[in-house]
Protein backbone atom coordinates (compact mmCIF):
# COMPACT_ATOMS: atom_id res chain seq x y z
CA UNK A 1 0.00 0.00 0.00
CA UNK A 2 1.53 3.30 -1.05
CA UNK A 3 1.26 6.43 1.01
CA UNK A 4 -0.01 9.81 -0.16
CA UNK A 5 3.55 11.15 -0.22
CA UNK A 6 4.65 8.33 -2.58
CA UNK A 7 1.82 9.11 -5.00
CA UNK A 8 2.77 12.79 -5.09
CA UNK A 9 6.41 11.93 -5.80
CA UNK A 10 5.35 9.52 -8.55
CA UNK A 11 4.73 12.36 -11.05
CA UNK A 12 7.54 14.81 -10.27
CA UNK A 13 8.21 17.14 -13.20
CA UNK A 14 11.86 17.42 -14.16
CA UNK A 15 11.48 19.88 -17.05
CA UNK A 16 8.49 21.70 -18.53
CA UNK A 17 8.36 23.25 -21.99
CA UNK A 18 6.50 26.50 -21.27
CA UNK A 19 6.88 27.82 -24.81
CA UNK A 20 5.08 24.82 -26.32
CA UNK A 21 1.58 25.94 -25.37
CA UNK A 22 2.45 29.49 -26.43
CA UNK A 23 3.72 28.45 -29.87
CA UNK A 24 1.33 25.56 -30.62
CA UNK A 25 -2.32 24.57 -30.29
CA UNK A 26 -1.91 21.21 -28.50
CA UNK A 27 -4.58 18.86 -29.84
CA UNK A 28 -3.59 15.61 -28.13
CA UNK A 29 -0.98 14.32 -25.66
CA UNK A 30 0.86 11.00 -25.52
CA UNK A 31 3.14 9.54 -22.85
CA UNK A 32 6.38 7.91 -24.01
CA UNK A 33 9.28 6.27 -22.25
CA UNK A 34 12.87 7.44 -22.78
CA UNK A 35 15.96 5.34 -23.52
CA UNK A 36 18.68 6.91 -21.34
CA UNK A 37 22.17 6.16 -20.05
CA UNK A 38 22.84 5.95 -16.31
CA UNK A 39 24.43 9.39 -16.07
CA UNK A 40 21.43 10.91 -17.89
CA UNK A 41 19.03 9.42 -15.34
CA UNK A 42 21.14 10.80 -12.47
CA UNK A 43 21.16 14.21 -14.12
CA UNK A 44 17.38 14.13 -14.64
CA UNK A 45 16.85 13.22 -10.99
CA UNK A 46 18.92 16.30 -10.13
CA UNK A 47 16.58 18.36 -12.36
CA UNK A 48 19.21 19.25 -14.97
CA UNK A 49 17.18 19.19 -18.19
CA UNK A 50 15.82 21.71 -20.69
CA UNK A 51 13.17 21.21 -23.35
CA UNK A 52 13.75 24.56 -25.07
CA UNK A 53 13.95 24.11 -28.88
CA UNK A 54 13.43 20.35 -28.58
CA UNK A 55 11.16 18.31 -30.84
CA UNK A 56 10.28 14.71 -31.64
CA UNK A 57 10.32 13.01 -35.03
CA UNK A 58 9.44 9.62 -36.39
CA UNK A 59 12.22 8.17 -38.53
CA UNK A 60 12.28 4.68 -40.05
CA UNK A 61 9.44 3.52 -37.82
CA UNK A 62 11.00 4.73 -34.56
CA UNK A 63 10.24 7.81 -32.48
CA UNK A 64 13.18 10.06 -31.53
CA UNK A 65 13.60 13.10 -29.30
CA UNK A 66 15.97 15.79 -30.62
CA UNK A 67 17.70 18.82 -29.05
CA UNK A 68 16.67 18.00 -25.49
CA UNK A 69 19.48 19.20 -23.25
CA UNK A 70 20.29 16.89 -20.32
CA UNK A 71 23.38 18.27 -18.58
CA UNK A 72 26.30 16.01 -17.76
CA UNK A 73 26.24 14.51 -14.29
CA UNK A 74 29.35 15.76 -12.46
CA UNK A 75 30.41 12.59 -10.56
CA UNK A 76 29.99 10.50 -13.75
CA UNK A 77 31.82 12.95 -16.04
CA UNK A 78 34.41 10.34 -17.10
CA UNK A 79 31.61 8.18 -18.54
CA UNK A 80 29.73 11.28 -19.64
CA UNK A 81 27.13 11.64 -22.38
CA UNK A 82 26.50 14.15 -25.15
CA UNK A 83 24.00 16.61 -23.59
CA UNK A 84 21.93 17.12 -26.76
CA UNK A 85 22.12 13.67 -28.37
CA UNK A 86 19.06 12.15 -30.05
CA UNK A 87 17.19 9.89 -27.62
CA UNK A 88 14.90 7.05 -28.60
CA UNK A 89 11.30 7.20 -27.39
CA UNK A 90 9.46 4.07 -26.31
CA UNK A 91 5.99 3.78 -27.79
CA UNK A 92 3.84 0.91 -29.02
CA UNK A 93 3.99 0.23 -32.76
CA UNK A 94 0.36 1.26 -33.32
CA UNK A 95 0.95 4.53 -31.44
CA UNK A 96 3.98 5.31 -33.60
CA UNK A 97 2.02 4.52 -36.78
CA UNK A 98 -0.94 6.64 -35.66
CA UNK A 99 1.28 9.61 -34.75
CA UNK A 100 3.25 9.31 -38.00
CA UNK A 101 -0.02 9.38 -39.96
CA UNK A 102 -1.26 12.50 -38.18
CA UNK A 103 2.06 14.30 -38.56
CA UNK A 104 2.26 13.45 -42.26
CA UNK A 105 -1.37 13.97 -43.29
CA UNK A 106 -2.44 16.93 -41.12
CA UNK A 107 0.82 18.84 -40.80
CA UNK A 108 1.07 18.53 -37.03
CA UNK A 109 4.29 18.66 -35.00
CA UNK A 110 5.38 16.40 -32.12
CA UNK A 111 6.37 18.73 -29.29
CA UNK A 112 7.73 17.52 -25.94
CA UNK A 113 5.69 19.21 -23.20
CA UNK A 114 7.40 17.89 -20.08
CA UNK A 115 9.80 15.26 -18.73
CA UNK A 116 8.86 13.59 -15.47
CA UNK A 117 9.33 10.43 -13.43
CA UNK A 118 6.49 7.97 -13.11
CA UNK A 119 7.04 4.98 -10.81
CA UNK A 120 10.82 5.47 -11.08
CA UNK A 121 10.89 5.60 -14.89
CA UNK A 122 11.67 8.70 -16.94
CA UNK A 123 8.77 9.66 -19.21
CA UNK A 124 8.18 12.42 -21.72
CA UNK A 125 4.76 13.88 -22.49
CA UNK A 126 4.47 14.60 -26.21
CA UNK A 127 1.88 16.92 -27.64
CA UNK A 128 0.53 16.85 -31.18
CA UNK A 129 0.59 20.54 -31.95
CA UNK A 130 -0.45 22.83 -34.76
CA UNK A 131 1.74 25.92 -35.02
CA UNK A 132 0.17 29.23 -33.98
CA UNK A 133 0.38 32.24 -36.23
CA UNK A 134 1.43 35.60 -34.80
CA UNK A 135 -2.17 36.85 -34.63
CA UNK A 136 -3.17 33.71 -32.66
CA UNK A 137 -0.46 34.47 -30.10
CA UNK A 138 -1.61 38.09 -29.83
CA UNK A 139 -5.21 36.95 -29.27
CA UNK A 140 -4.09 34.54 -26.54
CA UNK A 141 -2.10 37.27 -24.79
CA UNK A 142 -5.03 39.69 -25.00
CA UNK A 143 -7.42 37.06 -23.59
CA UNK A 144 -5.03 36.30 -20.72
CA UNK A 145 -4.72 40.02 -19.87
CA UNK A 146 -8.50 40.57 -19.89
CA UNK A 147 -8.92 37.56 -17.60
CA UNK A 148 -6.34 39.06 -15.21
CA UNK A 149 -8.13 42.40 -15.26
CA UNK A 150 -11.44 40.72 -14.41
CA UNK A 151 -9.84 38.78 -11.55
CA UNK A 152 -8.34 41.99 -10.16
CA UNK A 153 -11.71 43.75 -10.39
CA UNK A 154 -13.41 40.85 -8.58
CA UNK A 155 -10.86 40.99 -5.75
CA UNK A 156 -11.52 44.69 -5.21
Amino acid sequence: MSSHKDRLAAHRDVAVNRRARHDYFIEETVEAGLVLTGSEVKSLRAGKAQLKDSHARIQRGEAWLFNTHISEYGPAAQFGHDPTRARKLLLHRREIDRLAGKVKERGLTLVPLRIYFKHGRAKVELGLGRGKKLYDKRAAIKERETRREMDRARKR
